[in-house]
């Protein structure tokens, strides 16, 4: 049984161009594709019929020949060159066939990235250490952020001002050629022009045909108040330029806030070491700290009281970000034993123990109690 003419079943002209031959194919295989005609035995002929005659005339070698032999390019024997064994050849292109139906809703971007030469940019990464009191009350960093950025003189497209793209010899403007090895038919990305489709005229002198050079921006960063060690911060479309114009990728500012000589933080609250006299362990008394907004916050030392106890200061930690709420300060008192005495000092403290009683010290006083009847069983 004869095949019917190509040209027919796709139900356009013999002059038809390939846009005009691609909307052709895209109607009838939706139209008979199994998926949507499933145990139809009649839609599935025509759908490898279409599809065969598709992959022949898209193909600008596979045409030549078929127009100027007919099938017979393609049978045994024939005169096309590259026509061994058309049906191999169908078999691995169906991935063409499919990615000319669908490649607008399954990596169309891909597609076009290939097809243009365009690709996206990098994001880049930026290490940015800050003092507490810039994590306190926020702030604004101008940073110096080296990057790619978009060929001004060719308008990031590569080709040289005046100058523009061709399609490419070697596959015709498909981004693919095939090579015939025994039986099969090997698919692979054109070597000229990458996979394309198309070449440039001249390259731009000032990027080298690659649309963006290296470059140093400066940007100014917001740094919101309350906000914590390891925050990444993202700044969209501030990555580098894509290639020939594609998209630009983005750019993360890693936050890291430095070490502070007096407060240590945990979430939002702070904490603070500081050291009193025994004296005023003792008697009791106050003193005053620094607080990260710049006053001072007085810290009331109650009489009596114990090494590493705290004291809590509602109201003076750190803001919780893009919050109203504000942590606490907890000062813990460590108190210093006195170092270096003189016979003075030393008569009286030895004074002192003499005339003590337990009430004086009840912690130690209960512990030796303990420790003595262990002693005598």
């Amino acid at each position: 049984m004869s095949k019917a003419d190509f040209y027919s079943v796709l139900g356009v002209e013999k002059g038809c161009d390939a846009a005009g031959l691609k909307s052709a194919y895209r109607k009838l295989a939706m139209q008979y594709h199994p998926d949507r005609n499933p145990g139809n035995a009649e839609a599935e002929h025509k759908f490898k019929e279409v599809s065969e005659a598709y992959d022949t005339l898209k193909d600008p070698q596979k045409r030549a020949a078929y127009d100027r032999f007919g099938h017979a390019a393609f049978t045994n024997g024939g005169g096309g060159a590259g026509a061994a064994g058309f049906g191999n050849d169908f078999s691995s292109s169906m991935s063409d066939i499919f990615e000319d139906i669908f490649g607008e809703f399954m990596g169309g971007a891909r597609g076009q990235r290939q097809r243009d030469g365009r690709q996206r940019g990098s994001d880049l990464r930026y290490n940015l250490e800050i003092a507490l009191e810039d994590a306190f009350a926020g702030t604004t960093v101008d940073i110096d952020v080296p990057s790619l950025i978009g060929c001004e003189t060719c308008d990031a497209t590569g080709a040289k001002p005046g100058t523009g793209f061709s399609t490419c010899r070697m596959c015709g403007g498909h981004g693919k050629v095939r090579a015939a090895q025994g039986f099969f038919t090997i698919q692979q990305t054109c070597p000229q022009c990458h996979g394309r489709g198309e070449t440039m005229d001249q390259p731009c002198t000032d990027c080298n045909g690659q649309g963006r050079k290296q470059t140093s921006r400066t940007l100014s960063v917001d740094i919101p108040k309350g906000i914590e060690d390891g925050t990444r911060i993202r700044l969209g479309g501030e990555g580098e330029a894509g290639l020939r114009g594609g998209p630009t990728g983005d750019l993360y500012i890693f936050v890291s806030v430095k070490p502070h000589q007096l407060f240590q933080r945990d979430g939002a609250d702070l904490y603070a070491k500081v050291p009193i006299s025994m004296a005023t362990a003792a008697l009791g008394g106050e003193f005053e700290v620094p607080t990260l907004e710049g006053a001072r916050a007085k810290v009331k030392v109650n009489e009596g009281t114990q090494p590493g106890q705290r004291v809590r200061l509602k109201g003076k930690g750190m803001p919780v970000l893009r919050s109203q709420q504000i942590g606490d300060l907890y000062v813990q008192l460590d108190v210093e034993t006195p170092q270096k005495l003189t016979k003075r000092q030393r008569e009286l403290l030895e004074e002192f123990e003499e005339i003590s009683s337990r009430e004086n010290s009840p912690s130690s006083e209960g512990f030796f109690d303990k420790l003595k009847t262990m002693f005598t069983g």
